[in-house]
């Protein structure tokens, strides 16, 4: 009897009171607080207010049913499908909705939507792929940004190759801890292509300037990097670099230089196909002949052989404290190695352009260290 007398009167109530009338009943009905012979009633009537023309109507029936199990799922469907405001409580938080609901509405919304269900308490892996690979900027932003979401090492490089360019979703990623190697490699990459393609930094330094700039400095924050990768995602990074041919001799000798020894031995693996176990002891403790031997099968240029032992060695007795060194003092020592061994007719231009990268890597280090002791001065 009550709903059918709600059902007369709600054709010509004003919007404020469908509005409450709407919220009242909802409630009513996910809190059991109707008898049982009126439940299927008022779930006739909550289904004649999805065609209610006010906006203000709906949302409050989303409001209401949006956190329970017990809403009618035909209801929860169609207010999901509706406009973002009637929708939004439903999105966010309805446990009615399954992954494949959310799927499709994620495939087939803008960004404000997306948004909505990338932000949902808990976010699926099959979900938050699905954002990744179709999701607008600011919808991978929340997601990045949601703790609640599963999000696996293929979505994340998804959201960096598709966004990395913009400095939002790029913050975002960098900031988060669960972010593969590989894919804070990329977003270094990308920051640096947007740097060296700045019309200020252009301006300021010249096309060329600006590209040899770009990439010395994504050289040397991809050894920081380094700090931040874990071992086991070491296969993940190099095969990205060596994807993008930056798994070059120059950055194994800074990787060496700075005492990158876990990841060096990591390149030797993947370019030698032998076991950990080898590779570790040989690195470790295996003599001259064992190591050149090691880099001679990793296709490591020879003339490169002396100057990577020479690191290898210091870094050895650094481990064993047996010596107290760092980068400055590898660096020299590596200069020197070049130095010390010149062909018959005088350096060669590898030689020479060997020379002057250990050279730059050895001056970054002196300014740095330099910086860092003004530094700690001042502080005192």
């Amino acid at each position: 009897m009550v709903i059918r007398q709600f059902l007369r009167w709600v054709g010509s109530a004003r919007v404020a009171e469908r509005e409450a009338a709407a919220a009242a009943l909802a409630r009513a009905f996910v809190d059991h607080q109707l008898p049982f012979e009126d439940r299927c009633e008022a779930e006739a009537a909550l289904t004649l207010l999805l065609d209610d023309p006010s906006p203000k109507v709906r949302a409050a029936l989303a409001e209401a049913l949006s956190m329970s199990r017990y809403a009618p799922p035909q209801i929860i469907a169609a207010l999901a499908s509706d406009q973002k405001e009637v929708a939004a409580p439903v999105l966010v938080r309805s446990p009615l909705l399954t992954d494949a609901d959310l799927i499709d509405r994620v495939a087939a919304s803008d960004g404000p939507i997306q948004s909505l269900i990338a932000g949902r308490a808990s976010v699926s892996m099959s979900l938050a792929a699905a954002i990744a690979e179709v999701g607008e900027l600011e919808a991978c932003v929340v997601l990045a940004r949601n703790g609640g979401a599963d999000i696996a090492s293929l979505s994340f490089r998804r959201m960096a190759e598709r966004h990395g360019h913009q400095a939002a979703l790029r913050e975002t990623l960098l900031n988060d801890r669960r972010l593969p190697g590989d894919c804070r490699h990329m977003l270094l990459v990308k920051l640096g292509e947007a740097l060296k393609t700045s019309p200020l930094v252009i301006a300021l330094m010249g096309q060329a300037r600006a590209e040899r700039v770009t990439r010395e400095a994504c050289q040397r924050a991809s050894l920081t990097l380094l700090d931040k990768t874990a071992r086991g995602e070491h296969a993940a990074l190099i095969e990205h670099l060596r994807l993008r041919g930056e798994l070059t001799a120059s950055f194994l000798i800074r990787a060496i230089a700075h005492g990158k020894v876990d990841f060096f031995g990591s390149v030797l693996m993947a370019l030698t196909g032998q076991s950990e176990e080898r590779v570790r002891a040989i690195l470790a403790s295996g003599r001259d002949v064992a190591v050149t031997a090691l880099f001679r099968s990793a296709g490591l240029v020879e003339t490169l052989h002396a100057v990577f032992l020479r690191a290898l060695k210091v870094w050895r007795e650094v481990a064993t404290g047996k010596r107290v060194a760092g980068a400055q003092e590898v660096t020299w020592l590596m200069l020197g190695e070049v130095n010390a061994a010149p062909g018959q007719s005088g350096p060669s231009e590898r030689d020479r352009e060997t020379a002057a990268l250990i050279k730059a890597i050895h001056l970054e280090v002196l300014r740095e260290n330099a910086r860092s002791h003004a530094l700690a001065i001042a502080a005192a």
